[in-house]
């Protein structure tokens, strides 16, 4: 897996001050898509043991909240199955963290069929905290929306939606009137 870039103090891809990474490789090619360049899975740099290390490190701090997953395509199969080992570890090491996931794919899909679902999507999923889901649709783009792009995205709180045996949307969303 290839990464396009790291965020060490993102505020915008979700709940309070964040270590963001833009995994490369995406099929959706949404139109509009304001990381187009990360379409390509082999655009920018690989995912190394020392890049997952150095996330680590900026990780490590009490105002860090937890790490986003954005893209390209986190649940690409070749890139979940590169990202779920560093996930696995991001929790032994960081359990009070959480971790969100943006995806062009809908949850729903991701937990019965998709082109995206592979061996190791339920794991990846398990992992995950927060997931806004959906492709991003230009005719649909709303900037008073709070951590999604489009109207049509959703912030799934998958904690609560795993206890509940249903998706239920992340409770703090307060979108801008």
């Amino acid at each position: 897996m290839h990464y396009a870039t790291i965020k060490n103090c993102d505020i915008a891809n979700g709940e309070g001050v964040r270590i963001s990474l833009f995994v490369s490789g995406c099929t959706h090619r949404c139109p509009g898509c304001f990381n187009e360049v990360a379409w390509d899975f082999s655009y920018g740099e690989p995912f190394t043991e020392e890049t997952a290390e150095y996330l680590f490190s900026l990780t490590n701090h009490p105002y860090i909240a937890g790490l986003s997953l954005l893209g390209g395509e986190p649940f690409e199969p070749e890139n979940q199955r590169a990202l779920l080992p560093f996930l696995l570890e991001f929790r032994r090491r960081f359990p009070e963290k959480t971790v969100w996931c943006y995806t062009g794919y809908i949850y729903e899909e991701l937990c019965t069929s998709s082109r995206a679902r592979c061996e190791v999507t339920d794991e990846m999923l398990a992992c995950i905290d927060v997931l806004v889901d959906g492709p991003f649709v230009e005719a649909k783009k709303n900037l008073r929306l709070r951590f999604r792009g489009s109207s049509n995205q959703r912030v799934i709180d998958l904690v609560t939606s795993r206890k509940a045996g249903e998706t239920v949307i992340w409770e703090k969303l307060g979108d801008a009137r």
